[in-house]
């Protein structure tokens, strides 16, 4: 509890016994009733009244302070001192849980906050000296100790340990690192004294992970979701409009009619304590604001309401291969040279592919390593072809590293490359534009990918699609394993682009990518969503929704959180409406007091708000 929610509550009590000695005094007629409620209401008021007279010299007038201020003080002159500081005691009440409602929200993001670093080690003149994280260079060894948090990204120079990576990602289950592992800001290093860790820093303070995250969390609210926004636009002509009505019904009867001034003003201070959208102005935005509270506890981060709500309503979900359906770590199963032997076919293609990032070409480096235990031949002009493949110099041969579309384009045809097994990737190798053999390497499903999608239709989405630039038999082999409806194979990226583009014509579309190389279909979505894109820059900047576990699951996590919201938003709306609809017309008629305006306005608050926290709890997903 805050230092304000303590005085509040403090406020809240004394002001609560001053009105119940009121009430005492009044019944056994002491003196001093008036003097007791006068200063009940001045002390439970003055800051509403203050705020009141502050936003109309602002030209803020139609708004709940406004309100509250005009319906007490009315009640004051009418001589009803006890219903004046009911209605701003029971106010002031719904306001203090609002508070505490807020701040229970905000826990789980403040926890997120709290994994950024105050300092970073590094070591001078034998002495470890503390400075601060953005002060820090690229290719500094930096020093985290035991107990420490890794303040930027980097690797392991020395030392070996267990990482706690559950503030970034959930994970309960620590990181083992060694040598060479690459490492996140906003981790712990978990082990005992010996568990000292050297780290190369790889990237400046403000372009690792927990400042991306971090800028992330802290301008979720910003992006404002259309239930929202239809909030702010209903209450800007809501209280206008209750306003007018008020005064007409204060004003005309007694006109018209000759009816009693006290009875007509008197309904029309109560309607105006009833017509305080205070349920809806407060529980819409805190409800948004658990689903992505409880969301990041999930290790699932949402850039915005906005995008919670699109994930609810999202029908069509379309899928990169390798890294999201698949594990994305492949290994040669097969080499097959045509004229060369098969060790010099493999130095050929590992040198091409050299310098490339994509999982194929790290894992035809690796298996060159295994059988050597040397570095790869050097190559020179090396040139990456997206979609395609490499081509580039080495030992004084021209190399090409790629697929058939590759081979076509030097002039090699597709009717002399043979067919790989149709249970991997084939990378076809030419030297000196003559076809020279091949290599296969095969991926794995990750295990959760079927139990995934199936989960997710539950939620009502209709249709899955797959893009990859894999060749047309793996693909169809991956969507007949996984239960994917629709795939294309063989893609360049802005092949990928074109048919996204296409889909989202038809429904609302996600598209759930590895974040490596799938900026530009994430940033196109409707809603882009990167998983196990811890660490990826482009994955942060372009999705919407960035999943911290590499793992297809969350995503139905995912959606059940956005589905659960945006249910609790509803029954927000409809009850709030629907109690002030009724409790209006029965206040106009006379039919409800000023009690009852205190329920409609407070009590539907506090109930509002109460549902709304339910979005902090992640639903449980069955995995059966």
């Amino acid at each position: 509890m805050t230092k304000k929610q303590k005085k509040g509550l403090v406020r809240i009590g004394i002001t609560t016994l001053l009105y119940i000695a009121g009430i005492v005094s009044e019944h056994a007629q002491w003196p001093g009733f008036v003097w007791i409620m006068a200063a009940a209401y001045l002390l439970i008021s003055y800051d509403i009244l203050r705020k009141s007279v502050i936003n109309i010299m602002h030209g803020e007038i139609f708004d709940e302070n406004f309100l509250m201020s005009v319906a007490s003080l009315g009640a004051v002159a009418l001589g009803q001192l006890d219903e004046a500081v009911a209605v701003m005691l029971f106010y002031q009440i719904g306001e203090w849980f609002q508070s505490y409602a807020v701040s229970k929200s905000r826990k789980s993001i403040a926890a997120l906050m709290d994994i950024r670093p105050d300092y970073a080690n590094i070591e001078q003149d034998g002495k470890i000296v503390q400075v601060d994280p953005e002060d820090v260079q690229p290719g500094t060894v930096i020093v985290v100790e035991p107990g420490e948090r890794v303040p930027l990204d980097g690797v392991v120079e020395s030392g070996t340990s267990s990482l706690d990576t559950s503030a970034l990602t959930g994970e309960s289950v620590p990181r083992s690192v060694r040598p060479g592992s690459d490492v996140i800001s906003g981790c712990i290093n978990q082990s005992g004294v010996l568990g000292v860790l050297y780290v190369k820093t790889t990237k400046p303070f403000g372009q690792s992970t927990v400042a991306k995250v971090l800028e992330l969390v802290e301008n979720a609210s910003d992006r404002k979701a259309p239930a929202e926004q239809f909030i702010t636009r209903f209450s800007r002509i809501y209280t206008p409009v209750v306003c007018a009505l008020a005064l007409a019904l204060a004003v005309l009867p007694p006109l018209l009619f000759q009816q009693p001034w006290t009875v007509w003003i008197y309904r029309a201070l109560t309607f105006l304590v009833i017509s305080c959208p205070c349920a809806l102005v407060i529980s819409v935005p805190l409800s948004f604001f658990g689903g992505i509270g409880g969301a990041s506890r999930a290790g699932i981060l949402v850039k915005g309401s906005t995008y919670l709500e699109a994930l609810a309503d999202v029908k069509t979900m379309v899928f990169d291969k390798t890294g999201t359906i698949t594990r994305g770590t492949f290994q040669v199963t097969e080499i097959k040279p045509a004229d060369l032997p098969a060790e010099r076919l493999l130095m050929y293609a590992a040198a091409a592919e050299q310098h490339s990032s994509h999982p194929i070409a790290q894992s035809i480096l690796r298996k060159a390593q295994e059988l050597h235990d040397a570095p790869v031949l050097t190559a020179e002009n090396v040139q990456e072809i997206p979609g395609h493949g490499v081509s580039a110099d080495v030992d004084h041969q021209h190399i090409l590293a790629g697929n058939t579309r590759l081979m076509e384009s030097q002039g090699i045809p597709a009717s002399i490359l043979p067919a790989g097994s149709g249970m991997g990737t084939v990378v076809y190798i030419a030297v000196n534009g003559v076809y020279a053999g091949m290599i296969e390497i095969s991926d794995e499903i990750k295990e959760d990918s079927a139990t995934a999608l199936t989960l997710l239709r539950r939620y009502g989405l209709k249709k899955f699609v797959m893009l990859t630039g894999d060749n047309e038999q793996v693909a169809e082999r991956v969507a007949g394993q996984t239960g994917i409806d629709e795939y294309h194979a063989s893609l360049l990226p802005q092949d990928k682009v074109e048919i996204l583009t296409r889909l989202l014509s038809q429904d609302k579309t996600a598209f759930v990518g590895d974040g490596i190389n799938d900026a530009p279909v994430l940033a196109a979505a409707d809603v882009g969503i990167a998983m196990g894109a811890l660490g990826s820059d482009a994955a942060i900047e372009a999705a919407d929704v960035v999943l911290m576990k590499d793992r297809l699951t969350q995503i139905v996590t995912a959606i059940a959180i956005a589905h659960k919201t945006l249910r609790i938003v509803r029954e927000n709306i409809v009850f709030a409406l629907g109690v002030k609809v009724l409790i209006l017309i029965l206040g106009a008629l006379g039919m409800a007091n000023m009690w009852a305006a205190v329920f409609a306005d407070v009590g539907v608050a506090f109930l509002c708000i109460l549902n709304a926290m339910r979005c902090l709890r992640v639903p449980e997903i069955l995995l059966d």
